[in-house]
């Protein structure tokens, strides 16, 4: 499955969150770190659901981008 991760900028690095596995986040001091730790993340946090007998969320978060004036 493909998740969708919102990342941020931080002073240190970069930080990411999945809106779809709330609770899931990750961080790293490059986004190629960052991309390897929130996909660890991500299949650290699904197992965990298995494991407890959650039912895992089907990814239908999406992303767009919107033009204002500021």
């Amino acid at each position: 499955m493909k998740y969708l991760i919102v990342i941020e900028e931080t002073k240190t690095g970069y930080s990411a969150f999945s809106p779809d596995l709330p609770g899931c986040i990750a961080t790293g001091s490059t986004k190629e770190e960052l991309a390897k730790n929130m996909k660890d993340a991500i299949a650290f946090h699904v197992e965990g659901m298995h494991q407890e007998g959650l039912e895992v969320p089907k990814p239908n978060s999406f992303s767009t981008y919107l033009e204002v004036s500021a």
